[in-house]
């Protein structure tokens, strides 16, 4: 190697190793500031993104547990709603029955041309707000009932009588029960009630009723009396001598009578027990009583509607019921509670009753509790 090559050498190893100078490391510390500068700043745009991205992301995953929540609730609501539904109501008769006319009249009813249903229907054409019916109840209603058999018809005269008729529910047909169960007074339904539900196979030969025969029924609830239904108003002080004496009793159950150890009137006795306030009983209108029947030769009871846990109805004034009923509780007031002393003129007469060991010679004492009229 030249010299001229070993200075120059020596002259670049001398610029390599010289100290920067203070020009110079001003420069190169602000350049690092820089290059740090742009570093963080790209470290917190990325970060900035990054967060931006997992925000979008959580954003999404709300939007979708929302939607399945309100898809959830709907199908809930629904599912809930249709329930609901299927037990609160019974599924309506066929919209193309006609039925027309004020509740408590004759309704006009008409019957389209058509296969009846094949289920039970009973739909609330006017929904009422009295008491209501259960089971074990006496309902009073309005009937009017026809045959449908295919696309023939028929009115039931029997049951279609224009009067109010006393119906013990769960002791009539199956349909007609559960149709009135759940009822109130001021209600009317119209039932249409399959063979199953009605007189089954064998039908019902005295309404004219076959065992292929569906039943249609409008029913006008008028009333509904429980086993607990008794008189109420004011206490009466009874004037006269030889005479039973009742006692008082638990609602639903019936008064003691104590039978004298005298002989009995000869003539029809009616004293008020209690004396009620409702309307006045008329003849020829429906009786709803509770009663009780006691033979006074015996002292035993031989008919009682408290035992037997449900009101009675019966036609007053018309010759239905013995004629001391007739003559005895005509003119009487509803929530009244009355004493019957009747002699055999006035009851089973000369040939008595021997089912019910009433001989043709027995005074009855009845007590009666009068609920309602119709």
């Amino acid at each position: 190697m030249t010299l001229e090559g070993r200075k120059a050498d020596s002259g670049r190893g001398d610029q390599q190793e010289r100290p920067a100078t203070p020009a110079e490391q001003r420069r190169n510390s602000a350049l690092e500031r820089k290059r740090t500068a742009a570093a963080r700043s790209k470290n917190k745009s990325g970060r900035k993104r990054a967060e931006a991205a997992a925000r979008r992301q959580a954003a999404k995953q709300r939007a979708r547990r929302r939607r399945l929540l309100i898809a959830t609730a709907v199908v809930l609501v629904v599912g809930l709603g249709t329930a609901g539904l299927i037990y609160a109501t019974r599924p309506p008769a066929p919209p193309s029955i006609s039925v027309s006319g004020a509740f408590g009249t004759k309704p006009t009813v008409t019957i389209p041309k058509i296969n009846p249903p094949a289920s039970l229907h009973a739909q609330h054409l006017i929904s009422g707000h009295g008491t209501l019916v259960a089971k074990g109840d006496l309902a009073v209603a309005d009937l009017t009932a026809y045959t449908w058999n295919g696309t023939a018809t028929k009115k039931i005269s029997q049951l279609s009588t224009g009067q109010p008729q006393p119906l013990t529910v769960g002791s009539t047909i199956s349909g007609l029960d559960k149709s009135l169960e759940g009822s109130r007074s001021g209600t009317r339904l119209l039932i249409t009630i399959p063979p199953k539900d009605g007189f089954g196979s064998k039908g019902n030969s005295s309404l004219g009723v076959s065992g292929h025969d569906t039943l249609l029924i409008v029913a006008d609830v008028l009333g509904s009396y429980q086993k607990t239904a008794s008189a109420h108003g004011t206490h009466e002080t009874v004037n006269g001598t030889g005479l039973p004496t009742v006692g008082t009793s638990s609602p639903g159950t019936a008064p003691p009578v104590h039978i004298p150890q005298t002989a009995p009137p000869a003539a029809l006795q009616v004293h008020t027990l209690i004396q009620g306030t409702g309307p006045v009983m008329k003849k020829g209108k429906l009786l709803v009583a509770q009663y009780e029947g006691v033979i006074w030769r015996t002292g035993k009871v031989f008919d009682s509607s408290w035992k037997r846990g449900v009101p009675a109805g019966f036609q007053i004034g018309t010759g239905q019921v013995i004629k001391g009923w007739d003559d005895g509780l005509v003119g009487k007031r509803v929530g009244s509670r009355v004493l019957l002393v009747v002699p055999p003129a006035d009851g089973y007469g000369k040939q008595g009753s021997s089912q019910a060991g009433i001989k043709g010679t027995d005074t009855l004492v009845f007590v009666v509790d009068i609920l309602g009229t119709y």
